[in-house]
């Protein structure tokens, strides 16, 4: 089956048991349609470069499923009509990356980026 890597943002005024509650909901919508979750972490509320709806943050969340297109594609109508969710984004990947995403790894282990530039 076909990778995949989702982040969807919702609302800032929910509670993090609220937020973690919707990645756990659409993680059975997945498996429900013959996916399965491989990882998913909560990143927390982040600040956003631009309002969205008139919130200036959200609660960020990132799955990363091998599921059919079908379920890929139920799960993101349900996101579109979920009132708490924002944006959505899914990317097909060739594989996915061992550990935890660069979004939960610590600033040291990511290393500086001015290091990296020429």
């Amino acid at each position: 089956m076909p990778l995949y890597e989702h982040v969807f943002i919702s609302r800032q005024d929910l509670s993090n048991t609220q937020a973690e509650g919707l990645v756990e909901h659409f993680s059975t919508v997945i498996t429900d349609n013959g996916g399965t979750i491989v990882e998913s972490e909560y990143w927390g509320v982040k600040t956003m470069a631009y309002k969205i709806n008139k919130n200036r943050k959200g609660h960020y969340a990132f799955l990363r499923t091998d599921a059919p297109s079908e379920a890929v594609q139920e799960m993101e109508r349900l996101m579109r009509l979920h009132e708490d969710v924002m944006r959505v984004l899914t990317v097909k990947v060739d594989e996915h990356e061992e550990g935890p995403s660069v979004q939960m790894q610590k600033r040291d282990e990511r290393g500086d980026r001015r290091e990296r530039r020429p």
